[in-house]
């Protein structure tokens, strides 16, 4: 008898146990494809805005295999579960990295071209050209990705936007600090009735002077910047060879109080150490 109640109890629990399974597997995967729903219409929007076409699908497929693919490596690597549950966290934020790095290379791109857009600009409103139709000309003869931006300027005024509030959208959509200030210079000249040629001419002036400026504060913090990036690195490099050599190295750290406190305080100095090396020696121009 007491073994029938026993085996009934069992049961019981076994049951009890998919119920909540069942209950919960399907809330948990709506909560995933929400999460993942949001990140894939955020960086389908920035895709957008760079000019660059991904189905939503493979989207959906990179975002949803990278962390996977990350805790399988570092699982088959290291045997480890911290391990594998931190390269599961950095799989999850590489799509948005990536897309971070390729919108920064872009604007720096932007940035570099400024110069002889401009100058085409300059040259086509001195032969008599309107702004418009210089614009155009910028369009036909600078290659992506800033002639894809200006493009869209035309198509926008084409569709019935007006040019200043066109030059004000990509202001807003790119954040270059040497195109707002060539848009803010232009605009500020067309509403005042000014000489749109000698201002672009003192554009162009100014902005070589500014990138020679920044190349040579670049020079000069470029031991900072090293020094920055490789006692950032330098740790995690420490604990991967060490656990390589032993995995149950740093097992008393986990098995004891005192040991989890200091793990945690040196996860907080290290941050600490990152925040404080991005304020002082990585120069943000």
């Amino acid at each position: 008898m007491i073994l029938f109640l026993e085996f009934l109890i069992f049961i019981f629990a076994i049951a009890g146990v998919f119920l909540i399974a069942y209950q919960s597997i399907p809330s948990l995967l709506e909560r995933f494809y929400h999460f993942h729903s949001k990140k894939v219409s955020e960086a389908e929007r920035k895709l957008d805005e760079m000019f660059m076409r991904v189905e939503r699908r493979k989207l959906f497929i990179y975002h949803t295999l990278s962390p996977l693919i990350f805790m399988v490596l570092s699982f088959v690597l290291f045997k480890q579960t911290i391990i594998t549950v931190i390269a599961g966290l950095l799989g999850l934020s590489l799509p948005t990295v990536v897309l971070k790095y390729m919108e920064r290379v872009r604007k720096e791109k932007i940035n570099s071209q400024l110069i002889n857009a401009l100058m085409i600009v300059s040259s086509c409103l001195k032969g008599g050209l309107s702004f418009i139709q210089a614009i155009e000309v910028l369009v036909e003869e600078m290659p992506p990705p800033i002639s894809q931006e200006f493009g869209l300027v035309l198509r926008e005024n084409k569709m019935g936007l007006s040019l200043e509030e066109s030059l004000r959208r990509m202001h807003e959509r790119l954040r270059i600090s040497d195109l707002s200030m060539a848009i803010t210079a232009i605009l500020v000249a067309r509403e005042t009735g000014g000489d749109l040629t000698k201002v672009l001419s003192r554009l162009i002036t100014n902005i070589r002077d500014n990138t020679k400026l920044k190349e040579n504060i670049r020079n000069l913090t470029l031991q900072g910047r090293m020094q920055g990036m490789i006692m950032t690195v330098l740790p995690f490099v420490f604990i991967a060879i060490v656990i390589s050599f032993d995995k149950h190295h740093f097992d008393i750290m986990f098995a004891s109080q005192q040991g989890r406190l200091l793990l945690a305080l040196a996860i907080i100095l290290q941050i600490i150490g990152i925040v404080l090396i991005q304020k002082f020696s990585i120069l943000k121009i």
